[in-house]
């Protein structure tokens, strides 16, 4: 193969020709001149310049000069030289025959070339041919495990066009390509290596965010509850969102949703304890500003660096609302029976952490038949729309959404376009309170009696307790416990409380609730009362014959104190 004939025509050559002889024509720049010794004098009468003084060097061989086959074959990266659009074969250097084997001269690169087709290089060679542009393809492996960036650049022989500055074009030429491929093997490896690397990092962190969620939700007797918490796509950092559902007593549940700023194995941590924080200040049951009050003292101490958003909201069957306070978190959402979707308007505190803000609680209602959705930003926050936008797409997605909750979770998700591959991990809490009607709704029952009078109110409060829990169907030995409970609740309340008191009873498909509440905020608790006292032992006899008891400071002043019993499946 002559290779002058091919190299002639790669792009640039006719202009470093042409500089070439412009160099020719210039005399020799080291002071010796053609058929002149040493210290002779120059043509022009001057004399040449004395052994050590600074002379231009002299220009060394222009690239046209050398020969094309012995750089080609020096070269340790693999390359091939192929002819006309079937590609025939006309050279291939002693790297590529090392790397594929040797390759018969003239023969099609189809046929004796498997590797080019491995490499998925065939179409791109033949569209190089036609475009005289050259191309590149990154990181592609073939079967022996090796991976090659391959550059394909067009080549031409002046047969049919004349010299044409390495374009080609029309049936008569005789174009070719150029095949370069650079072993890039260790690199992708190690780039393998390190998307191995981060993929374990991000499943360790989802699987740490998703063992720090609940595993199951308590379900509230008033309410149906469902949440969905979705990581970000592979190319998105786990974050910190979370949610959570605590059952208070009484029939009172706590609803929880945040979200700590950052991504990684350090934003869950920070999730996973103060989700705890939040489970034991609910215990407490505190009103919803005092738990976040609490809230935000701790996430300082945990990391300053953190910010995190929260809010959290509690519902009580028998007042029909939520009461809730959100320090810098997004507006929960009450979708109505008729479709209507109101939005919790009350002034948010900053984000946890900040300190120096006093929490406040807000209330919306939550009637039967209504829906609430607590839901973090990746669910509404779009890097192209202001977040406002979001939450006013999300209200027309909840208005139109109906079903049960984990519908609801799953329409709301695909109508904001939350996908797999989203740029931020999204946690959702759909919470129905349902409108019960028919056979239903006799198995949630309230009643209630203002204890007046002062002492002579418990033989009230007892014969109250008895009609009441006998008109309900109890069994003969529930109905008994039960009057025993109230009667001593009655008598705590009578003894330490002052007014106004009150006996409220209430029944669930589930539980039997029995619940006292006076003026004085002092709560009661459990003590061992010694066999000389005689007192102090009402406490703890409810605390014996009930399921679970407690107690809790009621907004306008004074307490609550409850009990429940398991109803017999």
């Amino acid at each position: 193969m002559n290779f002058t004939r091919w190299s002639v025509c790669l792009p640039g050559t006719q202009r470093r020709a042409a500089a070439r002889d412009d160099r020719s024509s210039v005399p020799a720049a080291r002071g010796e001149y053609a058929g002149a010794g040493p210290g002779s004098a120059a043509p022009d009468g001057n004399t040449p310049k004395a052994f050590g003084e600074v002379s231009e060097p002299a220009p060394g061989p222009a690239l046209e000069d050398l020969p094309a086959r012995e750089l080609l074959g020096r070269l340790p990266a693999p390359v091939a030289l192929v002819y006309g659009p079937d590609h025939r074969i006309a050279y291939v250097n002693d790297a590529y025959a090392t790397a594929f084997g040797p390759r018969p001269i003239g023969a099609t690169a189809a046929d004796a070339m498997p590797e080019l087709d491995e490499l998925s290089l065939l179409p791109l060679m033949d569209q190089v041919l036609r475009s005289g542009t050259p191309r590149t393809v990154k990181s592609r492996k073939v079967r022996n495990g090796s991976s090659y960036t391959v550059t394909c650049t067009p080549v031409a022989t002046p047969a049919a066009h004349g010299k044409m500055d390495g374009r080609t074009s029309g049936k008569g030429s005789e174009g070719g390509v150029l095949v370069h491929a650079a072993d890039v093997t260790d690199h992708a490896e190690a780039a393998e290596r390190l998307r191995t690397s981060e993929r374990r990092h991000r499943e360790t962190a989802v699987t740490l965010q998703r063992s720090l969620l609940p595993q199951e939700l308590e379900h509230p007797d008033d309410l149906r509850i469902a949440a969905t918490y979705q990581p970000g796509g592979t190319d998105a950092a786990v974050g910190g969102d979370w949610y959570d559902v605590i059952t208070l007593g009484a029939g009172r549940t706590a609803l929880v949703i945040g979200d700590v700023m950052g991504r990684g194995v350090r934003a869950a941590a920070v999730m996973g304890q103060l989700r705890t924080a939040v489970r034991a200040y609910a215990r407490l049951d505190l009103p919803p500003h005092e738990v976040l009050q609490l809230l935000d003292g701790l996430a300082a101490e945990i990391d300053a660096s953190q910010i995190a958003t929260c809010a959290y909201a509690v519902h009580d069957p028998n007042e029909g609302r939520l009461v809730y306070a959100s320090a810098g978190h997004l507006p929960i959402l009450v979708r109505d029976e008729d479709g209507s979707v109101r939005r919790a308007e009350d002034p948010t505190g900053p984000p946890l952490g900040t300190g120096g803000w006093i929490h406040t609680s807000g209330t919306i209602a939550l009637p039967p038949g209504s829906t609430a959705v607590l839901y973090t930003d990746g669910l509404v926050e779009r890097r192209s729309e202001d977040i406002d936008e979001g939450v006013a797409a999300l209200e027309r997605a909840l208005s139109g959404a109906n079903g049960s909750p984990q519908v609801v979770c799953d329409r709301l998700i695909r109508s904001l376009g939350v996908t797999a591959e989203h740029d931020d991990d999204v946690a959702v809490l759909v919470v129905q309170h349902p409108a019960r009607t028919g056979a239903n709704a006799e198995l949630f029952h309230n009643a209630s009696l203002d204890l007046l009078g002062g002492i002579e109110a418990a033989p009230r409060a007892r014969a109250f307790a008895t009609g009441v829990l006998t008109s309900w169907r109890f069994p003969v030995e529930l109905c008994d416990l039960g009057v025993l409970a109230a009667s001593e609740l009655v008598a705590n309340s009578l003894q330490h409380g002052t007014p106004p008191m009150r006996l409220g009873l209430r029944r669930t498909d589930r539980r039997l609730i029995i619940e006292v509440t006076d003026g004085d905020d002092h709560l009661p608790r459990r003590r061992r009362a010694e066999p000389v006292d005689e007192a102090g032992r009402g406490i703890s006899i409810v605390a014996t014959i009930a399921s679970s008891w407690g107690s809790r400071r009621t907004p306008g002043g004074g307490k609550a104190v409850w009990c429940e019993f398991a109803l017999p499946q």
